[in-house]
């Protein structure tokens, strides 16, 4: 027995979301459905709502989603009916990475995740009026008041932290801090400089006040954005539609360069300034995805003293160890994730849309 729900219907790359009933396919063994109470909102939707990658549409996106298990498949063992969750990526589980506790490099990531809008085995998650619509977005297509979410997508998380505080902890903020913690590790005295001020780079930001870096440089071109990162643990920002960056960062680090780097921007000018500026040794984490094919030049000798441009997917993060550390964090008021927060009603979603691109609101989550 399918199950009929309200969804954001995207119809063809461009077109605005626009609310309709859809309905849910049967939960196979390994998921379950899940009464959505909060979802963020995240660039890689809008990328995708405006055709920039080839997912099938019409189709019903969401990838932020937090929510409570109404009811699972037979085979489904984390979680049961009641469990609150926060929903982040599916994988394989079986593959190599998987295996090896990197699930977001797992071997079938873009097609389960990004592009396929199917399951695994080809089968439609989501129809209306009887023709399919793309769906298993992220293993969840969160954007709907129910969702059908693969068994590897489902954290169970603690009931006590109200659930709208927390979704954006599945894909921008587990993304944001893992390239702090667990690509770049500062070592006690280091520099960090994060490149864009957005959802991703502000969690980047509060990461790094979490560990023994002591200079923290924030960048960005709004300066209310600058403002914020301050607050939330930068110890420098840059203001790069008035300064020039390479300088800027040349005289907060006496000369000596960044030892680490996190670019979010997607912006490969941006992201050639950030390689430049790093220290011998020096690490930078690409984390802004530019559209498909796009290409950068470095400086062939520069690289040669041992600095690493290193790429990164959904902060590298096991998310089962992982969103549970940063809902305690959340919890104890250490990772202030409700500064970065706008909350809209499902049905506003364009309005959360258009408050995003504005720069009016850094991460919207809309709630049901």
């Amino acid at each position: 027995m399918s199950i009929t729900t309200r969804a954001a219907v995207v119809e063809s790359g461009g077109a605005p979301f626009t609310l309709a009933d859809v309905e849910l396919d049967e939960p196979g063994p390994r998921e379950a459905v899940v009464r959505m109470v909060a979802t963020g909102l995240c660039h890689t939707d809008l990328g995708v709502a405006s055709g920039g990658l080839p997912f099938p549409l019409p189709g019903v996106l969401g990838h932020e989603g937090a929510g409570v298990v109404e009811a699972v498949g037979a085979a489904v063992t984390g979680v049961t009916p009641g469990d609150h969750v926060v929903l982040s990526f599916t994988s394989c589980g079986e593959c190599r990475n998987c295996n090896g506790g990197h699930p977001a490099y797992c071997a079938t990531w873009l097609p389960l995740n990004l592009i396929g809008g199917r399951r695994a085995d080809g089968s439609s998650t989501i129809s209306r009026n009887g023709q399919p619509l793309g769906g298993h977005f992220f293993g969840q297509s969160s954007f709907a008041e129910r969702a059908l979410v693969d068994e590897r997508s489902l954290v169970r998380v603690d009931a006590d932290v109200p659930l709208e505080s927390i979704a954006p902890l599945g894909c921008g903020v587990q993304t944001g801090v893992g390239a702090v913690w667990n690509v770049l590790r500062p070592a006690t005295g280091s520099t960090v400089v994060v490149l864009g001020a957005g959802a991703v780079g502000l969690s980047a930001v509060m990461a790094a006040a979490l560990t023994p870096a002591t200079t923290i440089v924030a960048v960005d071109r709004f300066a209310e954005r600058l403002l914020l990162a301050r607050e939330l643990g930068a110890t420098y920002t840059v203001n790069a539609a008035e300064r020039d960056l390479g300088e800027a960062l040349a005289g907060i680090t006496a000369g000596q360069g960044a030892d680490g780097v996190v670019e979010t921007t997607g912006n490969v000018g941006v992201l050639r300034q950030g390689v430049d500026a790093l220290a011998a040794r020096g690490t930078l984490v690409v984390v802004g995805a530019p559209p498909f094919g796009t290409e950068v030049a470095l400086d062939v000798n520069g690289l040669l003293g041992g600095k690493r441009v290193v790429g990164l997917t959904l902060g590298d993060a096991e998310t089962r160890s992982f969103i549970p550390s940063l809902v305690r964090l959340v919890k104890d008021g250490r990772l202030p994730l409700h500064r970065l927060i706008s909350t809209y009603p499902f049905a506003d979603i364009d309005r959360a849309v258009r408050d995003m691109g504005a720069g009016k609101a850094i991460k919207p989550v809309l709630t049901f």
